[in-house]
Formats: C-alpha cells, sequence, structure tokens
C-alpha cells in the first residue's frame, strides 16, 4: 500500500512483499471454504475461532465468517460425537468477536531503532478481522503522536469499536483517553489471560522487526 511504501521510504527500507485478502460473496463458495478449513484433509476439526483463523490464512473473508464457523462447529457430527462443541465454542458476545472491518484495531510501538531522518520508532496498528496495518515511522513514541495518527486513521477507515493495547505510558494517559471518549471509542487493555488480544500486532511486528535488523544489518556491513 502507498502507506507501506511511504514508511519503508522514510526508514531505507524495500518493501519486498504484499499480502492480499480475496473478499468472497457469502454463500456455497464460503461453506466450502469453511469446510475444507474445518473437515477437509488438513482441517483438525478444531473450534470455532481456530477454524476462522484458517480461513483468514488461506487468504479469505466475508463479513459473516466468525457466525458461519461456530455454526458450522455446531452442526459437525463428529465434533459432537468426540464432545468437542463446549461452551468456549458458542458465539461469544465478546467485543472482539467482530464482523466488520476496521471495527477493531491492536495499537503498539516498535523501537528505539537507530535513527533514520529524525525518526527513531514506528507506531503500528493491525485490523484484528482483514488483518490490515498501518504503521508510521515517527522521531518520539508519546502520547502527542499516538492522538495525531489515530484521528488520521479515523478520517480514513471510520471511527472504530474498540481500540486494544497495552498498558503503556504513550496509550494510557488522560490525553489519549480524552480522544477514545470524543469519539466513543471502547479503550481495551491486552493482557496476558487473553493473548488473542495483542497477538495481531505482536505478529506484524515480528515481521516488520526482522526486516529493519536485515535492513540495518546490511547498512553497517
Amino acid at each position: 500500500s502507498y502507506y507501506f511504501r511511504s514508511l519503508m521510504s522514510k526508514l531505507s527500507i524495500p518493501v519486498e512483499q504484499k499480502i492480499m485478502l480475496l473478499i468472497i460473496s457469502h454463500g456455497k463458495e464460503a461453506i466450502d471454504i469453511l469446510n475444507a478449513c474445518h473437515s477437509g484433509p488438513t482441517g483438525g476439526h478444531y473450534g470455532a475461532n481456530y477454524t476462522a483463523k484458517k480461513v483468514f490464512d488461506s487468504g479469505f473473508y466475508w463479513p459473516s465468517i466468525y457466525k458461519d464457523a461456530f455454526e458450522l462447529v455446531k452442526r459437525c457430527d463428529l465434533c459432537q460425537r468426540q464432545g468437542k462443541v463446549s461452551q468456549k465454542d458458542e458465539m461469544p458476545h465478546n467485543f472482539i468477536q467482530i464482523c466488520k472491518n476496521f471495527d477493531v484495531w491492536g495499537i503498539d510501538f516498535m523501537g528505539p531503532f537507530p535513527s533514520s531522518k529524525g525518526n527513531k520508532y514506528i507506531l503500528v496498528v493491525v485490523d484484528y478481522l482483514s488483518k490490515w496495518v498501518e504503521a508510521k515511522a515517527l522521531p518520539t513514541n508519546d502520547a502527542r503522536v499516538v492522538v495525531k495518527f489515530l484521528k488520521s486513521l479515523f478520517s480514513r477507515f471510520g471511527t472504530p469499536k474498540a481500540i486494544i493495547s497495552d498498558r503503556g505510558t504513550h496509550f494510557c494517559n488522560d490525553q489519549f483517553s480524552r480522544v477514545m471518549a470524543k469519539y466513543k471509542v471502547t479503550h481495551r487493555l491486552s493482557t496476558t489471560y487473553h493473548p488473542q488480544t495483542s497477538g495481531q500486532v505482536e505478529v506484524t511486528n515480528r515481521g516488520l522487526k526482522r526486516i529493519l535488523e536485515r535492513t540495518v544489518g546490511e547498512n553497517r556491513a
């Protein structure tokens, strides 16, 4: 995307890969994909959340994917016979299980890195459903730059329902809280008891970090 090319340009990093997500219509094709990911040769008859994740990892998405995955697992004869369907497999009312893109973003900082054009940090946000990533190179990691970044994000993708972050002071402060209240966005803190609340950003950060470390190493050589 333009934003990734711009980011990598600011940090002198070549963009080598693009991730595509095929959005399909809900219907027989969607159910066939779900069945393949749940009960196909490599399916494993996992629960609804993991089945939906396997669909994402295969490069597909449709708006009702979580609902369809939960219904599929509940109807699966083998899962029923083996007693795999428990309370945790019921359709949750948890705010994370949103079926619309850009409703829930995870946010985190990377860095500090060796200064490049005055920038030492990268602020990363990841949409929990589509896995869409936005990132920006920044000179500091304080509340002011976070708020400015989020306002830009909201103007381009719409106001989300929730933002998930760690307990860093750049996210847990009065300035951040006022913006969340102004836009009526729920701020949730990731915890060790719910690793899925921070996993998306961590995976993205690891990928970006590998690129950065490789590039910095080449520049020093």
